[in-house]
């Protein structure tokens, strides 16, 4: 699956790829349903085979084919936006728990812009109670123009996935903070923007 998205949409990687051995949550701006994939391909060989995105479970599970891809072809790890019972990071906790590198897109859902809309605080609560994590920000380029939203075909464009240097832990820095320099830290990696 990955080296078809490679030939039809690139995910060329750019920046600090990882290389290490590290459990790491990356993530990311998401703008296409080619996000997960397009990153996952990005990936070396070694580090996709301990990483799982986490997706909703509401779209993922909406069909018998969906719910067949999320669980067969992609591992996902299910998140239920809608709270009717539990935590919804519970899934995501358990995880990490089990030593997984996990893919997150922090502003919940998918939007048709070039830069992300402001991260919702389950990144935040996953790196305080994870201390040893690592945050890996990922700006993917262009996916919201090669698959928007609505299209069932790709169009030929370059795409590229840029890896940005792991987040630094700051000592008792509040969730405010903490998720506008993680949202910063995506932004940073898009081409063409000012740091």
């Amino acid at each position: 699956m990955c080296v078809v998205v490679r030939f039809l949409i690139g995910a060329y990687p750019a920046g600090n790829e990882p290389d290490g051995p590290e459990q790491t949550l990356y993530f990311a701006n998401h703008t296409s349903h080619l996000d997960t994939l397009t990153l996952l391909a990005a990936l070396s060989p070694g580090a996709r085979a301990r990483t799982r995105p986490v997706a909703a479970r509401d779209y993922w599970c909406a069909s018998p084919l969906r719910h067949w891809v999320a669980e067969k072809v992609l591992n996902v790890v299910f998140i239920d936006r809608q709270r009717q019972a539990g935590d919804p990071l519970d899934p995501v906790r358990a995880a990490l728990a089990e030593g997984w590198s996990l893919i997150m897109f922090p502003e919940g859902t998918r939007r048709d812009q070039q830069l992300p809309s402001e991260f919702k605080s389950g990144i935040y609560r996953l790196a305080s109670e994870f201390p040893d994590l690592h945050l890996k920000p990922v700006y993917l380029e262009n996916l919201h123009r090669i698959l928007p939203k609505g299209s069932m075909l790709p169009l030929p464009l370059i795409n590229r996935v840029h890896f940005g240097q792991a987040l630094a832990r700051l000592q008792a820095e509040d969730k405010t903070t903490f998720l506008a320099r993680a949202h910063a830290a995506v932004c940073e990696l898009c081409p063409g923007t000012e740091p």
